[in-house]
């Protein structure tokens, strides 16, 4: 027992002080700066319009107020909806993706074929790509499939680049679930449907659940290219489209600009919160030998 006792205190003390006091700037200096856009844009939307270019600066507000979180919706009626269509298209766009992604994923990390590895490598390439370097075809194609002015005309484009990063990252994941759990359910009589639908999705669902969380967020960002580009209509249009109605042809209104940037992105934070501890399981799996 003392023995034990003297290997976990050394484990625990295997740090000098300055090693932890460094170990502790680190992480502040990381969160600083990961910190203070979020803090500084918070700050704008309390401030009145005339402290925002006042010298010398203010950081912290004066006479600051919640008065832009109301008045943010007489700007723009529709910024309601606006959130209510980003939410949609990130959510059917999820489905899509974890529906092709899922099945895919579990070929590549289980299957051995000729051409995997230039499959993969053009999954790769494909995510390496912009969504603006191929606005003029996929427009075209939009306008041939007649899906401009649609929901679709934002989710297939969104689909389609969310895949690839998906598949990878979910195969990595699949690839640490043993293969002796194929060979058992094999040798017990279940086909390969089954053997993936009874046993490797219950073990791989805290990585689909980390592959809904990064599509999910994915969508949510980059819907404004596409929406702009692919979309004229108001009850389509999703949040980034909404926001960008509060710069005018003279000024910005910032502090209702800020404002409804973090009532936009509530959703999505509302989301990660409660599934923190799956995303946090599902990235850390396999880091462990067991």
């Amino acid at each position: 027992m003392a023995r034990k006792n003297t290997d976990t205190r050394a484990m625990i003390d295997r740090y000098r002080w300055w090693e932890v006091m460094a170990i502790y700037a680190g992480i502040f200096v990381f969160l600083f700066f990961l910190l203070s856009p979020f803090i500084e844009g918070f700050l704008v939307s309390l401030k009145p319009l005339s402290q925002l270019f006042s010298s010398p600066y203010r950081f912290w507000p004066e006479n600051g107020s919640f008065k832009a979180y109301s008045t943010m919706w007489d700007s723009v009626p529709a910024f309601g909806w606006y959130i209510f269509n980003s939410f949609l298209i990130s959510t059917v766009a999820t489905i899509i993706v974890l529906l092709l992604v899922v099945p895919a994923a579990y070929a590549f990390a289980r299957f051995e074929y000729a051409g995997m590895a230039l499959v993969l490598g053009g999954f790769l390439a494909v995510s390496m790509f912009s969504g603006a370097v191929l606005l003029i075809p996929l427009f075209r194609l939009m306008r041939t499939l007649g899906l401009l002015n649609t929901y679709f005309a934002m989710i297939v484009p969104g689909v389609a680049f969310l895949i690839p990063s998906a598949i990878w990252l979910l195969r990595t994941y699949m690839m640490r679930i043993p293969v002796e759990l194929n060979e058992a359910a094999y040798m017990d009589g279940a086909s390969q449907f089954y053997t993936f639908r009874r046993v490797i999705l219950p073990i791989a669902m805290p990585g689909i659940v980390v592959v809904a969380i990064t599509t999910f967020i994915g969508a949510y960002a980059q819907q404004f290219i596409f929406a702009l580009t692919f979309n004229s209509k108001t009850e389509y249009m999703p949040l980034p489209v909404g926001l960008f109605a509060y710069f005018g042809k003279q000024d910005v209104i910032w502090n209702e600009l800020m404002a409804a940037s973090f009532v936009g992105i509530a959703p999505a934070l509302i989301i990660i919160f409660f599934l923190q501890r799956y995303l946090v399981g599902g990235l850390t799996a396999g880091a462990v030998k067991q």
